[in-house]
């Protein structure tokens, strides 16, 4: 029950007893005064909610009707005026003085009809005792009760916002857009996410919050109308403004280093409903931050090739250049020998040999796709390898040996590029061999894929040297081009595979390339 309720109900029901019981105990004195001033007393306090200075007066009237009702009763009603003169003061020392001065004014009075005596004296001290007490258990109701209110309102604003920005959060975020849907008017939803915060925070939480506080902040400066805002997701906001406030410019978060992509729904226009705005405005989101991904991937991939051709261009400049320097010393040689070139002949076609060696190799690694793409049997091209290998084997003095399953297994591929990995990788099997040795050329089906090995006994790769191999232009050979592997590499690509290498040195190596069966096949 509130405090004005309180005075509206006992203040005339106590008033009208101590009158009766005045008249009926012949303690009245002056029965028109008292009347009249509980019926004052009784307008006052119906009055005092809208015109709070006559609470100032309401002491002075209750005075009167207790001077005029000659009982000391009347106390309650002094207790009464004084909790409502002091409901809203929230320190002790602003309660005190009021509860003095009512209890002052309710003795004094009682003097003037009542014996002043040891005994009155004491039965004033009590009073003024027994009014503290009840002044400062009031305090102390009026503390918890308002402790209770302030912990509710700040239960009730943690449920409904991020702690972080002050912002609505997802719960906070639903009530906001289903109020404006259920309400007559339009509005417009905004949602906008942040693309590259992970990178931006990646190694210090700290520095992510104060990311989104300033992202925050910029918000409230950029939608100066928003209805509302708030912060869901982790790094996605929504703003929600009125229909005609006129989208502004998403520039101002370029200060922050932020790249923000943005929806915008409005509301009834393109949905009719709270659950479609909400859809709609996600869908649109994710689309525009997919459109972003995808951007940025492209940008990645533009610049990883420009990046991969500014190498291979400096590696084959590095290449040609060594066989063109060595020519031109033989030729200025030649100078003194009358351009005789014959004692260096050898040697200048040799060089000569491995720029075209070179560039014939170059040209096939930039080759865009394979040419000849069709479903061929991969026994049928490993048995043709090993035939063509076969007796450069024997002529090394190297034992090779095939193991093909005997189902037969379907791949789709280029047959002519496919012997030419399968060469190449048996070839640098044979050369890595410097004594005897044996080489396994060998196929299985493993979980839905053609599994090809090529195993040797060589002097193997060292583990400094294995994360190269597949770099263009990286050799271990005195006359190797670096670009065999990078080529195997890319041919076993562009047909969907890949291709691996397991080495332990002095021991041997064995390269695996893996690639998906043809349809039919699985």
């Amino acid at each position: 029950m509130s405090i004005h309720l309180l005075k509206l109900v006992f203040v005339p029901f106590i008033s009208l007893f101590i009158m009766l019981s005045s008249v009926t105990l012949g303690k009245g004195a002056n029965l028109p005064l008292m009347a009249g001033s509980a019926l004052l007393l009784f307008v006052s306090v119906i009055a005092d909610k809208k015109y709070p200075w006559i609470k100032a007066l309401q002491f002075l009237i209750l005075g009167v009707f207790q001077y005029a009702s000659h009982l000391n009763w009347c106390i309650l009603l002094y207790y009464i005026l004084t909790i409502n003169v002091i409901q809203h003061k929230s320190k002790l020392g602003q309660m005190m003085p009021y509860a003095l001065l009512m209890i002052s004014e309710y003795s004094l009075i009682r003097f003037t009809f009542t014996p002043f005596n040891m005994y009155t004296v004491l039965v004033a001290v009590f009073d003024i005792l027994s009014s503290i007490v009840i002044i400062f258990m009031f305090h102390i109701i009026v503390r918890i009760e308002t402790e209770k209110k302030t912990l509710f309102k700040q239960n009730k604003y943690l449920i409904n916002h991020d702690p972080l920005t002050g912002f609505l959060n997802y719960d906070g975020y639903m009530r906001a857009v289903r109020g404006l849907a259920d309400s007559p008017g339009s509005f417009q939803l905004i949602l906008l996410d942040i693309n590259n915060f992970k990178s931006l925070n990646a190694k210090d939480i700290a520095t992510a919050n104060e990311i989104l506080i300033s992202f925050s902040i910029s918000i409230r400066n950029h939608f100066t109308n928003m209805l509302a805002a708030a912060r869901y997701a982790g790094d996605r906001f929504a703003v929600l403004l009125p229909s005609t406030e006129p989208f502004k410019d998403l520039r101002s978060f370029d200060d922050l280093g932020l790249r923000v992509t943005y929806s915008i729904t409005h509301y009834p226009q393109e949905a009719s409903t709270f659950q479609e705005v909400i859809s709609m405005a996600e869908e649109r989101i994710f689309q525009m931050r997919r459109e972003s991904w995808l951007k940025s991937q492209e940008e990645f991939m533009r610049s990883a090739k420009m990046k991969t051709v500014g190498e291979l261009a400096a590696g084959m400049a590095h290449e040609i250049r060594n066989p063109l320097t060595a020519i031109k010393g033989f030729i200025q040689l030649s100078k003194l020998q009358n351009y005789n070139i014959e004692p260096w002949y050898e040697v200048i076609m040799g060089e000569i040999t491995r720029v075209g060696e070179l560039t014939a190799e170059f040209l096939q690694f930039s080759k865009p796709h394979m040419s000849n793409m069709k479903v061929d049997s991969l026994i049928g091209c490993m048995t043709r390898v090993f035939s063509l290998c076969e007796s450069e084997a024997a002529s090394r003095g190297h034992t090779f040996t095939m193991e093909l399953p005997e189902q037969q297994v379907m791949v789709f591929m280029d047959r002519d590029k496919m012997i030419q990995v399968l060469i190449n990788l048996i070839r640098n099997a044979f050369q890595a061999m410097e004594t005897t040795g044996n080489v396994h050329f060998s196929l299985s089906l493993e979980q839905q894929a053609a599994m090809i090995r090529v195993e040797d006994t060589g002097k193997g790769i060292a583990k400094s040297e294995i994360g190269q191999i597949f770099d263009p232009f990286y050799t271990t050979k005195e006359d190797g081009t670096g670009l065999g592997l990078s080529l195997c590499q890319k041919i076993v690509e562009d047909h969907g595979g890949t291709i691996s290498v397991h080495s332990e040195f002095g021991v041997g190596t064995i390269f695996t390339v893996k690639l998906p069966v043809a349809e039919e096949e699985v």
